[in-house]
């Protein structure tokens, strides 16, 4: 047996078992997967895959261990190749970050300005999607560290560590009546058209459940994934905007809008870094988890990726 049939036999479960997309993928020819699979299948005395013809049509039950097997193996594989790259190469090769609009856009720049000046040889690649996206990326091995506030905390073939707190802040004009106001309330809030995120980004599950508990039904008229969005459309006067604090942070003194903290409503939303289970970090993933908040650090990151159960949040 050999990675070529493991890589494969792998391949081919990700295309649905379609040998043709199979063989596109690998760069390689169909008759030549198939014979590749059929060699493995011999030489381990089972049927990975069950046929009709010349087609697969589903995984067997010993295929399903097999596959489990394979999976830990091309894992290590990949680390192994890390490991040469990382002493070969101590500082220098590919950061790849999958992380959220809103901490590319506010959390990021700083950290990776500072990873940049720190080690100049290494390149930045920053992918942004949804919290799932997120964790899609980090467990097909399409990035090394996901940054995202929801989807990480409960993924099984994830480590993830919380990162830093926040809260949402009220975005309003400075002539608007909430702009006088300190400490606005569900109500006050509720009695207004709302500018704010879309159900799966950035902490909304706890806007809605404030609002749930005590009964109000806030009258969402956008929703959007940018802050940046949210706050142009409440300048346009479209609605109140809630945003998060970091979106707010760059805004100069006096401006248009005025912000409200609003921790006291929808309390603290806890923002996380995530690592593939198993996977071999770099030297300078490290130096980026230190860079990007004050509470982590090689040591604490090296036990967590150990298995270590502790708890480690804010």
């Amino acid at each position: 047996m050999n990675l070529h049939q493991f890589r494969f036999v792998q391949e081919a479960a990700r295309r649905n078992l379609n040998l043709t997309e199979t063989a596109k993928a690998l760069f390689t020819s169909q008759p030549g997967v198939s014979k590749a699979i059929l060699e493995l299948e011999e030489e381990l005395g089972i049927d990975i895959f069950s046929r009709h013809g010349k087609r697969l049509r589903r995984i067997t039950e010993p295929g399903q261990q097999v596959l489990a097997a394979i999976e830990i193996i091309m894992r290590e594989v990949g680390n192994l190749k890390r490991i040469g790259e990382e002493f070969s190469k101590q500082d220098s090769g590919t950061l790849s970050i999958a992380t959220t609009h809103t901490q590319a856009r506010y959390v990021l720049p700083g950290p990776v300005a500072q990873l940049r000046r720190q080690l100049p040889l290494v390149r930045i690649s920053l992918h942004q999607g949804t919290p799932d996206q997120v964790v899609r990326m980090l467990l097909d091995d399409s990035a090394d560290v996901g940054l995202a506030t929801e989807s990480l905390a409960h993924i099984e073939e994830l480590v993830s560590l919380p990162c830093y707190e926040w809260q949402h802040v009220l975005v309003v004009p400075t002539g608007h009546p909430l702009a006088q106001v300190e400490r606005p309330t569900l109500e006050q809030l509720a009695s207004e058209p709302i500018v704010s995120y879309h159900p799966s980004f950035t902490g909304r599950t706890r806007i809605d459940k404030a609002f749930a508990a005590r009964n109000l039904h806030p009258n969402f008229v956008l929703e959007a994934i940018d802050s940046d969005v949210i706050k142009t459309y409440v300048r346009l006067g479209m609605g109140i905007g809630i945003v998060a604090e970091m979106a707010v942070r760059e805004d100069p003194p006096g401006g248009d809008l005025v912000a409200r903290p609003l921790g006291h409503l929808f309390g603290q939303n806890v923002t996380r870094i995530a690592f593939k289970r198993g996977a071999y970090l770099r030297n300078y993933v490290y130096s980026f988890a230190e860079l990007l908040s004050d509470r982590l650090n090689r040591h604490l990151l090296e036990r967590a990726m150990s298995g270590d159960t502790t708890d480690y949040s804010l």
